[in-house]
């Protein structure tokens, strides 16, 4: 594993955790400059597919979820972890299904139960891009519902 700091190729594992969705958290030292960084592994798994509105099929990508919910927790007092752990629940959830092929509504719904859960401003944020709200009228009938 190189440094991201200094690319030095050489880290030592100080710690690691299992965590309960097959990921194992790894903080390393650099064994250059001394200073630490934290990694994630995940076992590999058959690619996901979603099916989009549209009809379209695209794999799932991870990065692109985590995107979304970043942008709808952005200025917002909440910790990667909490972000992270989200991404780990919604794609356990989506693994636990027969079948590969999972709906964009689908993916949608779970990231807003958990915002919901989490933060009520990213919620929101999330649920007007989601939903495509194009009325004032349409943010306050959601609001009214979450208060």
């Amino acid at each position: 594993m190189k440094c991201p700091y200094c690319l030095h190729p050489s880290t030592r594992v100080i710690d690691k955790r299992n965590s309960k969705d097959f990921s194992i958290r790894r903080r390393r030292e650099c064994l250059k400059c001394k200073k630490r960084f934290t990694t994630y592994e995940n076992i590999e798994v058959l690619n996901l597919i979603v099916i989009k509105r549209d009809k379209t099929k695209k794999k799932f990508d991870r990065n692109k979820l985590r995107l979304g919910i970043l942008k709808a927790c952005e200025k917002r007092p909440i910790k990667n972890e909490k972000i992270e752990s989200i991404l780990d629940y919604i794609e356990a959830e989506l693994r636990k299904r027969k079948s590969i092929e999972v709906s964009s509504r689908l993916i949608g719904e779970l990231v807003m139960e958990r915002l919901k859960k989490l933060d009520k401003v990213a919620y929101i944020r999330f649920a007007s891009v989601y939903r495509k709200f194009r009325y004032a009228g349409e943010f306050k009938k959601e609001v009214e519902k979450i208060c």
